[in-house]
């Protein structure tokens, strides 16, 4: 009996060591299969914390909103500004203080479908990345996801690329084709913050959509895909607002986006047009 129980001990310490040194390796010998696998594997296990009523690690402490503003320095009313990463299943809410924005709080994303990159047409179940700008016409506080709000797409940049779709969403629940879907709970603490900025003053708030934190190193892992350099372009307005805390103008000039640092005190109300830095709107 001894000798079977430590059989067993021994089996499941091999498992324990073997398991994450296979993974490790396979990481390193196929990075991008292995980051689709992980993404597969963080959509099915957060549905089922979903499906559960379970809240999602990494969710922000919902029933003390007013105490957790009030730690930043901030109030409900104040503009906003948010970032969302696709490959790290994270949307970020900042807020202004003092002319530039303070990240407040960062929700972790319950589904997001398709792969990373954008979208590019209507059924193709991508959930699109880029540079949107939301007003008050995109909200829908009876939408069938709880609560929702419009990226916009396709913007004025979309649009030079000939793409297409439409509802491109951020709301609750926990299913997606081509939304976001931050889980109800969420999407009520985001509501309150997106439509009390809206209502003190802010014509819209600008959505940066990333496929991942746009580093070198994950830049360089994805440097042979066709997509480099969309993702090149995206990482310049990216690195404004890392220099600054503040968003950068965006336009569609060509089919490329276009930048122009925003100063101490811009919050991202102006919308994506087609448009060159200095030059005449482009038809």
């Amino acid at each position: 009996m001894r000798s079977v129980t430590n059989f067993i001990v021994r089996l499941l310490l091999l498992v324990l060591v073997a398991v994450p040194i296979s993974a490790g390796l396979f990481a390193l010998a196929w990075p991008l299969e292995a980051e689709r696998e992980w993404i597969r594997v963080q959509r099915f296990w957060r549905m089922n914390l979903a499906s559960f009523g379970m809240t999602l690690p990494g969710t922000p402490d919902l029933a003390n909103l007013s105490e957790r503003l009030s730690a930043h320095g901030l109030a409900v009313g104040n503009p906003i500004f948010m970032r969302i990463f696709k490959r790290e299943f994270e949307l970020e809410l900042w807020m202004m203080r003092e002319g530039k924005f303070l990240k407040f709080a960062t929700y972790p994303i319950c589904k997001w479908s398709g792969e990373l990159g954008p979208k590019i047409k209507t059924g193709d179940r991508q959930a699109p990345e880029g540079f949107y700008a939301v007003d008050a016409k995109a909200l829908n506080p009876n939408s069938a996801w709880r609560r929702s709000f419009n990226l916009g797409f396709p913007n004025a940049y979309d649009q030079a690329h000939g793409r297409t779709g439409s509802f491109l969403m951020v709301h609750g629940g926990c299913g997606s084709i081509g939304c976001y879907a931050m889980t109800n709970p969420v999407i009520d603490e985001i509501w309150r913050l997106v439509t009390a900025a809206l209502r003190g003053g802010q014509q819209r708030f600008q959505v940066q959509v990333f496929p991942f934190r746009m580093t070198d190193g994950n830049l360089n892992r994805h440097a042979a895909s066709p997509l480099a350099g969309f993702w090149g372009n995206l990482k310049s307005g990216y690195d404004l607002f890392e220099a600054s805390y503040v968003p950068p103008k965006v336009s569609a000039c060509g089919k490329r986006y276009a930048f122009t640092a925003g100063a101490d005190g811009y919050d991202g109300s102006a919308p994506i047009e087609a448009a060159c830095p200095g030059g005449p709107a482009t038809p």
